[in-house]
C-alpha cells in the first residue's frame, strides 16, 4: 500500500511540475503554434529517467521506494514520454535493434492513429 501512496504522490508532483513548467515555456515564447512547452517537458522528463535509471541500475542507488515515487510516480506523470524513450533506449543498447525499430515505429504511428481514431469517433458519436 505504501508503494501505491507514494506513486500517486509522485504522479500528483509530476503532474503539477509539467502543468506549471509546459506553460512557462510557451507562455516564454508568445504566439508560437509549436508545442515547446510540451518539448520541454519530454526532453526533461527523459534525461531525468535516463539520469535516475542508471543511478538505480548500474549504482544500485535508489530503492525499491524511491525509484516508485521518482521514476513511476514522478516522471510517470510529468511525461510518459520519458518511458517510452527509457525503454526503446534499452532495447537498442541491448542490440534489440529491430525491437527498438519496432517500438518506435509503432509508439508513433499507433498512438498518431489513436488520436486520429478518438478524434474521428468524436464526430460519429456527436452528428
Amino acid at each position: 500500500m505504501m508503494r501505491v501512496l507514494l506513486v500517486g504522490t509522485g504522479g500528483f508532483l509530476g503532474s503539477v511540475a509539467r502543468y506549471l513548467l509546459s506553460g512557462f515555456v510557451q507562455g516564454a515564447l508568445p504566439g508560437s503554434l509549436f508545442p515547446f512547452g510540451t518539448l520541454a517537458v519530454n526532453v526533461l522528463g527523459s534525461a531525468g529517467i535516463g539520469f535516475l535509471w542508471e543511478l538505480a541500475e548500474q549504482y544500485g542507488i535508489l530503492s525499491d521506494m524511491s525509484r516508485a515515487f521518482w521514476i513511476i510516480g514522478f516522471l510517470g506523470g510529468f511525461t510518459t514520454f520519458s518511458a517510452f524513450a527509457n525503454e526503446t533506449f534499452t532495447l537498442a543498447r541491448d542490440s534489440e535493434y529491430l525491437g527498438a525499430a519496432a517500438n518506435l515505429v509503432a509508439q508513433l504511428v499507433l498512438c498518431l492513429g489513436a488520436v486520429w481514431f478518438g478524434r474521428i469517433l468524436v464526430h460519429w458519436i456527436w452528428r
